[in-house]
């Protein structure tokens, strides 16, 4: 009898904790105290080995949040103010206290960006299309963290399973890797990739901006 006892408390336990896990989110308090109207997309920080990954998201960050409703300072321009003051590393940019970054730009929050990986890694039998990004929002005025949150896309996933054996799979294998060096499968990766990391209509995704119609649907801080 105590060992069944001890089975259903064992149990209980388990439940209790899958529940909280479910039920963990973002706390967006800080997000909706701030209630940033514009966002200062700071050049990514690249960690793959591919040069052209960060120009790849700089190219695809600036839609995805304006249309959460915010406005986005135009990244060429930003990019050529960090030049002209003598920044030209992505990693040193992030160094910036938040503080010098309302100064020069007046910008409410700041993304920062962060690609952990980006290109093609190639098998026998596949090849896959990875880009896996990471992003903080921060109050420029205090400091502060707003969000955070992560996304990755992967061409594997619009390949279906290939069940003609092992000659179709080798075939399949070919033709990936020959349309993935005839296109820029990286390129439409990295737009996937950041199309989830900055949506709105996720699990601890953005919240919207003041220009988004859903922005006056969901309760603000007071």
């Amino acid at each position: 009898m105590n060992s069944l006892k001890l089975v259903m408390l064992l149990l209980l336990l388990t439940l209790a904790q899958g529940c909280s896990t479910q039920k963990a989110s973002h706390d967006y308090v800080a997000f909706k105290q701030s209630d940033p109207l514009s966002i200062l997309v700071l050049p990514p920080v690249n960690h793959s080995y591919e040069l052209i990954a960060a120009a790849s998201i700089k190219a695809n960050v600036t839609r995805p949040l304006a249309e959460a409703g915010y406005y986005v300072f135009p990244m060429v321009l930003v990019e050529e103010t960090f030049k002209q003051n003598g920044y030209t590393i992505a990693e040193e940019i992030h160094q910036l206290a938040p503080s010098k970054l309302q100064e020069v730009f007046a910008a409410d929050a700041a993304l920062f960006i962060e690609i952990h990986n980006y290109g093609t890694s190639y098998s026998v039998l596949a090849s896959d299309t990875v880009v896996r990004l990471s992003a903080r929002l921060v109050d420029l005025k205090t400091g502060e963290l707003l969000w955070q949150g992560q996304a990755k896309a992967s061409s594997s996933e619009e390949r279906a399973q290939n069940n003609d054996g092992l000659a179709g799979m080798l075939f399949s294998a070919l033709v990936n890797q020959v349309l993935d060096n005839a296109f820029d499968v990286g390129f439409d990766m990295s737009k996937k990739a950041t199309n989830r990391l900055l949506s709105t209509n996720k699990h601890d995704g953005l919240l919207p901006g003041p220009k988004s119609p859903e922005y006056h649907k969901k309760p603000r801080a007071q």
